[in-house]
Parts: structure tokens; sequence; C-alpha cells
């Protein structure tokens, strides 16, 4: 039970700051699904402030992202057991578009003997991040977010448009960086910086991208469990901003045909537990064996694990020549065709960035598997490809091009499970395979235009 009197005293710095002087009303128990989806119970603070847990059922992670159930629970049959959900109480942060005074905190899954729940997306992340630990190296991850601001959208049959920018037009595609275009959106973006700001978030900045309504968002380096959680949070802000201006945010892979899609680059370093220095570099600058290793993991491991990073079947409309995405796992120095990217950067500041993912993953999931790659790669020293000089959309293809191709090499990669957890695989392959059969009962305007009559 915690201490009614203390327990607000305890609350990080920005929460204290977003109550000061106000009665906190309501209390929002959350945790992550395997889509992403905030999933939990709101209680009145009095009542939160007497409990040390709540339960859900462990059903939340075997759900579809149509709301239809994964026969996941496996050879036990589909048995709804009750979860104990603790509170992270560091992850506590405001709800500022509430109309009460509302806390958010990030609960961590456990079974009844206290055991993590082994398919939570965050105890996956964790589980990989403590493998690192235990070898002594701490990883460093720095996500990017990019997503579309678009008119609502109520009718699935009508296609995605742009949203309606302040100077009355439709955003225009092609702005990439320009500050007019960010301008469009002001109203929207002050209130995703307000709401930034009431939760504790620095935003390392807002840039717009290629496409129509784009923008991207960057985040500050650190603690991989941290940043995910950021991402979470950021995902619901960002939604009921836009919501707020009469339009709505998607991170869909790709909402709108002709135009990119949307990533979540992953910026990688790594640092030696000991002396705090980052183990891609040596004592005179240079690059280490453990650089290329990590290059290699992920080239290596990737295609495997590209089901957890792109895990819909419109994630994989992404993978478009010349749209912002790659269509390989070629590697180079700062260089945007290729799907591994080394940016230009210090000794001290060197990593690797990941252009695999989308940004329709699950943070945590696409966290974990991208750093269970490198993980593979740093353990058994493998060597990368030469690295690839000139435009990688000149070459071939080398990763899955369909959700039932990723999910095949998901199922068969036995090293990438074991670092991932073995539950955590058997749950996600049965989850996913079943949202794929169902997409494959639906009949596309594409086959009805051109198969209909011609066929």
């Amino acid at each position: 039970m915690m201490a009614e009197n203390n327990w607000l005293e305890d609350l990080p710095e920005a929460a204290q700051a977003y109550l000061e002087g106000r009665r906190l009303d309501e209390v929002e128990c959350i945790v992550s699904d395997l889509p992403g989806i905030a999933r939990g119970k709101a209680v009145p603070a009095s009542k939160f402030m007497r409990q040390e847990y709540f339960h859900l059922p462990d059903s939340i992670f075997f759900q579809t992202i149509t709301g239809d159930w994964g026969e996941a629970a496996g050879a036990d049959g589909f048995i709804e057991r009750d979860m104990i959900l603790r509170p992270d109480m560091d992850t506590a942060t405001a709800a500022p578009w509430t109309g009460d005074w509302t806390l958010q905190v990030i609960h961590d899954a456990y079974d009844r003997d206290g055991v993590p729940v082994p398919f939570s997306p965050r105890n996956v992340l964790r589980r990989v991040v403590q493998l690192y630990r235990d070898r002594g190296w701490e990883p460093v991850v720095a996500p990017e977010m990019e997503f579309y601001l678009v008119a609502r959208n109520i009718d699935p049959a009508k296609e995605i448009e742009p949203m309606m920018g302040r100077s009355g037009r439709p955003a225009a595609a092609r702005q990439a960086y320009s500050m007019t275009a960010v301008d469009e959106f002001g109203p929207v973006i002050d209130d995703i910086y307000d709401f930034a700001e009431a939760q504790g978030f620095e935003i390392d900045g807002i840039t717009q991208e290629g496409g129509a309504g784009q923008l991207e968002i960057n985040l500050r380096h650190g603690d991989p469990i941290k940043l995910a959680d950021e991402v979470f949070y950021f995902k619901r802000l960002i939604r009921e901003a836009a919501l707020r201006h009469d339009c709505f945010a998607t991170f869909m892979a790709k909402p709108i045909a002709q135009e990119p899609g949307s990533a979540m680059h992953i910026h990688h370093s790594v640092l030696d537990v000991k002396t705090g220095e980052n183990i891609f570099s040596d004592a005179d600058g240079a690059e280490t064996p453990q650089f290329y290793h990590f290059i290699a993991g992920l080239q290596n491991h990737m295609p495997d694990a590209l089901a957890v990073m792109a895990p819909y079947v419109n994630s994989y409309r992404r993978y478009v020549k010349d749209h912002a995405a790659p269509i390989n796992l070629e590697w180079g120095r700062d260089n945007r065709t290729t799907g591994i990217r080394v940016p230009l950067s210090s000794p001290g500041s060197r990593r690797v960035e990941n252009r695999i993912a989308g940004m329709d993953c699950n943070p945590y999931l696409g966290i974990a598997a991208s750093l269970a790659c490198g993980y593979l790669g740093l353990v058994e020293a493998t060597q990368p490809k030469p690295e690839f000089k000139g435009d990688a959309y000149e070459g071939d293809g080398d990763i899955p091009r369909d959700m039932g191709q990723a999910l095949e090499g998901f199922d068969a990669a036995d090293k990438l499970q074991e670092v991932l957890g073995p539950d955590f695989g058997r749950v996600y392959s049965i989850v996913k395979r079943a949202e794929y059969d169902e997409f494959l009962q639906v009949i596309s305007p594409w086959e009805r235009e051109h198969l209909l009559l011609n066929a």
C-alpha cells in the first residue's frame, strides 16, 4: 500500500509540476498490448493510493488488431488467467488532454508467482536489455517517429487524404524540411509541444518530411526502455493533439498511395558498463570489431525479425524503391538508400541506424527486435558484407516482401526467438497469423476492378 501522505512527493518532477496546487482526480493504470494499444483501468486517485497492484486477464496479449483472439494459450486451451499489474512510478506522467487532473502510469505484468509475463512487450524489451547488461554492455537508442496528419476519415472505403492546413489548402507533398509546411500545422504542433512539456518529454526536433502532411519527431538518445515508454506515450498524445484540431494522426506504415511511408528509425550505440565508453570506437577513435559485428547482426537476423518491425500487411507497402524506405540490408556511411546507415558523428557518438522498422510497430517490440539482432551479431562475432557505396535502390531486395513470408522466417529463427523469449515468439506468431488469415478473406478494390471481368 502506498502512503497517502508522501507518494505524490515521489512522483517524477514533471508530474509534480503538473499537479502543483491541484487535486489529482484519476489515475490511468496502463500496459501496452502487442499492437502497442494502451490497455488497463482508470481508477480514482484515492483508490490508486491504496492499491499495490491490479488485475487484468493475460488474454489482452492474445488479441489481434481487429479485436479477435489468437489461440495463443497453446495446448492448455484458451484460459484467461489474471495477471498482476504493478505500477512503475518512474513512468507516472500527465494526461493533459483530459477534462480533469489525471496521471498515466505504465504497469509491469507478472504472473501469480511473480514471474514476468513473457509476452508482455515491455518485459520482452527488458529481457533483451538484460542480456546486454549480463555481458557488461549498456545499449543506447534514439528513435525517430514519422507520422501523418490527415483529414478525418470515418469511411474505410474512402482513400486517406492530407489534412487542411492553416492556409485553407490541403497539405502538399515533396516539401521536406520546409518551415512553411511545418507552420501549416502550427496549432497541432503547438499542442504536441504543450502535451510533451506537461509530460516531461524532451523533443529533439520536429521537421516536415517528404509526404503530404508527414512530420517527424526526434527524441534524445537514452535507455531503451525509457525511450520505448516515451514513444508509447507520444503516439497517444499526438493522436489527442490532432483530434483537438479536427484531423487524425496516423502511424500506419503506408497510409497514402504514392506517398512515402512512415518509419521508426532506430539509432543504436553500446556502452561499456565499466568505462562508460562507446564500444563502437577504440581509444584512437577508430571503428572497432564490435562495430562491424553489430552491423553483421542486423544484416543476418533482421529478415527474420521483420515480422516484428513490420507487423501488418500494410507495412510491406512501405518498402518501395525511391520512396525513402529501404529495400535491402546493405550498409553504408551517411547513405539513406541503405537499410542500415552509419550517420556522420564523432567517435564518442558513433552509432548504427536501423531504417527498416516501421512506425506502425509496437515501440517496445521494434526496439527489442532491433537490439536482439545487434546482440546476436556481437555474440557471434560475425562480419558484415562490404560497405555499399552508391544507390542501394539499384540493387536487389533481400527482405521479405509480405507478411506471410516474414512470419515463416520468424517462426524458423531459433536464435532470435531465444533472445526475445520462446513464449513470446509462440504467442506473437499465432496472433499475427490470425490477423493475416483474416486479411486474406477481404477482397480488395484492385481485385474487383481488374479480375471481375478479365480473369
